[in-house]
């Protein structure tokens, strides 16, 4: 979708606009939201960053998904100068504008610090915010080196217009706490799945399938129900065997699950082109027993979706089929 297309869809007198999530779990899906609702999210969070009219956002992500969206709303909600890129894995290779607040994907940030005139420019951007996608460690700790106070990751999906909570990344009070925006309150299930009750812009308590760990109103996430691998009677997180891998694995890899006979369900650990012997030594010295993979299977490329995530469900039915 191009800005001209999105700008004549907010323009129109339907109080509702189009939208379709990312895919990471599934196939994308068409949804309707509300125009008022995502003004409100734009105000809470330009509130919570303390922009001001006049102020410069970038746009640098597709439209045709709520994170580019929201990037619009904000600017002609609030006032903001709105500067627009090619949404590539290179946002600032060619900006000269000062920015004040950007929003990006992790993969956008991490090509970004590769290039030493594009790393200066990131620095100089006052507020930016990263989503769509998890933070590994080694960027966090970079990004912690930083000269910047504000950047932020954000938590949140399509239903509840982009993010409903902040975790600071940079500067002496970063976190690995997620705090919710001003009018948002969350909770447990009773099997821990994180739900979010924000009226300003979701009808209803919505209940997730993020596992989360809450501290009063601050919350982690551990990983997605759906990403459980229940296996000869454990509970395995998907995610976090990929947070043990991810500082020592050189290429990328989803880990995920297949049936077992045995087993009901085994771990298995996809590589994109990757050593499967040296993947195995890897997993041996690093990942309790029970965790390490019954299988390691090297193929031509990851399953992914159109937003740089790991498409879950594909991956699942691509350890399925390599056997």
């Amino acid at each position: 979708m191009s800005l001209e297309e999105f700008w004549d869809e907010w323009r129109n007198p339907s109080p509702l606009v189009h939208v379709q999530t990312s895919g990471s779990t599934g196939t994308p899906k068409p949804m309707l939201v509300e125009k008022r609702c995502m003004e409100a999210s734009a105000r809470i969070t330009c509130r919570f960053l303390g922009l001001h009219e006049g102020d410069t956002a970038l746009l640098c992500m597709p439209l045709d998904y709520i994170a580019g969206k929201m990037m619009v709303v904000r600017a002609l909600t609030c006032g903001l100068r709105l500067l627009t890129v090619e949404p590539d894995g290179h946002p600032l290779a060619m900006l000269t504008t000062p920015v004040d607040f950007a929003a990006m994907v992790p993969l956008q940030v991490w090509n970004t610090l590769q290039v030493p005139a594009e790393r200066e420019r990131l620095t100089a951007i006052r507020h930016l915010i990263i989503g769509g996608g998890a933070i590994d460690d080694a960027l966090a700790a970079e990004l912690a080196t930083l000269p910047m106070t504000s950047v932020w990751s954000t938590y949140g999906m399509t239903e509840t217009l982009s993010h409903i909570a902040l975790r600071r990344l940079s500067g002496p009070d970063r976190s690995d706490w997620y705090t919710p925006l001003e009018g948002v309150s969350v909770s447990v299930t009773a099997d821990s799945c994180l739900v979010i009750d924000a009226p300003a812009v979701h009808d209803g308590l919505l209940v997730t399938n993020d596992i989360a760990v809450l501290d009063g109103q601050r919350f982690r996430i551990v990983g997605r129900k759906d990403n459980v691998i229940c296996s000869g009677g454990l509970k395995i997180q998907a995610e976090e065997v990929e947070r043990l891998l991810r500082p020592l694995l050189t290429v990328p890899f989803i880990v995920t699950k297949a049936p077992d006979q045995r087993l009901g369900q085994q771990v298995v650990l996809l590589l994109e082109q990757g050593d499967v012997q040296a993947a195995q030594t890897v997993c041996r010295r690093v990942l309790p027993r029970y965790w390490c993979p019954r299988r390691i299977v090297s193929v031509e490329r990851l399953p992914m979706t159109a937003t740089g995530k790991p498409a879950r469900k594909d991956a699942e039915r691509l350890a399925s089929v390599c056997n």
